[in-house]
């Protein structure tokens, strides 16, 4: 536990440090914006295959198992996020052969695995669904959805050449639900291609009109005269994920100085971006649990032109937590609501970057996700 604790509370000091600058020299930035919920993505799909009472993401699907083996539980916290900044509507040459489910993001390569037990999403061939796609940032853009070809198998990696011209091409569409909340969706629909049975992947990318940043997904779906049915998802489909309550508290004191500038580790799992609308978004996470406490992270990011000189966090608690201790900024509370704002070493955000705050707080039960706000000061 020692040494966990250790990694979670270097993690945390060290992307203080480099936060700043890592999405200005990165293609692939931790910042995200959106994924296929219907039919859902592999990553989509793996985090509600995973998702527990604590916040802790803990796998049963045994791809999406291996998946977090390869890439982290990174990329199951940050499930909207399978994107690279650089694409600019590039696909083949730009997106190799066998990374297409990545989108060619290093942190999300686990998803590329060939497999036949991702979690399935049932369909009938030339029906009509209703698209829906996270939208945890709002961009203007197009949607373009492939199909694979009938001479296609699930396994081998998907190129390129498995894929027909897209079925469904969606331009700018209307939206659902608050931005970046797990309910915030784009919605459209269209008809499924014709003349198909079995497995397949349903392939997403969205191409802002704003930026150069681009969205990839991979949906393994089956036509067998489904309505949308999604398997392979939760408790039952894999071995059983170890109970958090029973691990014991941390032990170690958290960082009172400014953080190292060592390169961080890429495991930290971030989760629950806010409400969107203003340039400051705040990202949740909890990154280990215990009977009655918890410690907790939340990641600040920017993406706003210019630098942040300061900023604050907002959120409430839904079941009485409360805080014990807190690192990398200034806390205070009145009943359930929770404001932090920076501290000295941590206020400066450069536009598309980031910067982390932590805490230890107790709990009398569920802990659920609260949704955090933030604004530059």
């Amino acid at each position: 536990m020692n040494r966990s604790r250790t990694a979670a509370l270097l993690t945390a000091a060290m992307t203080l440090a480099l936060g700043a600058v890592a999405l200005a020299s990165s293609p692939q930035p931790a910042a995200a914006h959106g994924a296929a919920m219907t039919p859902g993505s592999r990553t989509y799909l793996c985090w509600q295959d995973g998702r527990s009472q604590t916040g802790e993401i803990r796998p049963n699907n045994p791809a999406c198992s291996a998946a977090v083996a390869q890439s982290g539980a990174n990329s199951l916290y940050n499930w909207f996020s399978v994107l690279r900044s650089d694409a600019g509507g590039r696909t083949t040459g730009f997106i190799p052969d066998g990374q297409l489910c990545s989108g060619g993001n290093t942190g999300y390569r686990g998803y590329d695995l060939p497999r036949t037990d991702w979690p399935l999403t049932h369909l009938t061939s030339g029906s009509r669904l209703d698209f829906k796609y996270s939208n945890w940032a709002h961009h203007p853009g197009t949607f373009y959805f492939y199909v694979t070809k009938d001479s296609w198998s699930p396994t081998r990696a998907l190129a390129w050449s498995d894929l027909e011209e897209p079925f469904l091409t969606v331009t700018n569409p209307p939206q659902r639900g608050a931005v970046g909340t797990n309910d915030g969706h784009y919605y459209f629909s269209g008809n499924l291609p014709s003349g198909k049975s079995g497995r397949h992947i349903i392939y997403s990318r969205w191409v802002r009109s704003d930026s150069q940043e681009n969205f990839f997904g991979c949906s393994d779906v089956t036509f067998d005269g489904g309505n949308g049915q999604v398997t392979g998802v939760g408790p039952g489909t894999g071995s059983p994920s170890p109970d958090p309550t029973t691990t014991a508290p941390p032990t170690t004191a958290p960082p009172t100085t400014a953080p190292p500038t060592t390169a961080p580790p890429t495991t930290a799992p971030p989760t629950t971006p806010p409400p969107g609308g203003s340039d400051c978004m705040a990202v949740y996470r909890v990154s280990s649990a215990w009977q009655g406490g918890f410690q907790g992270e939340v990641t600040i990011m920017n993406h706003g032109s210019t630098p942040f000189s300061g900023w604050t966090a907002s959120w409430s608690w839904p079941n009485g937590q409360s805080i014990s201790q807190i690192w990398g900024a200034t806390q205070s509370s009145s009943g359930s609501s929770v404001t932090a704002t920076n501290v000295a070493y941590n206020g400066t955000v450069a536009p598309e970057g980031t910067t982390t705050f932590g805490f230890l707080a107790s709990t009398t039960g569920t802990n659920g996700i609260p949704t955090v706000t933030c604004a530059r000061r």
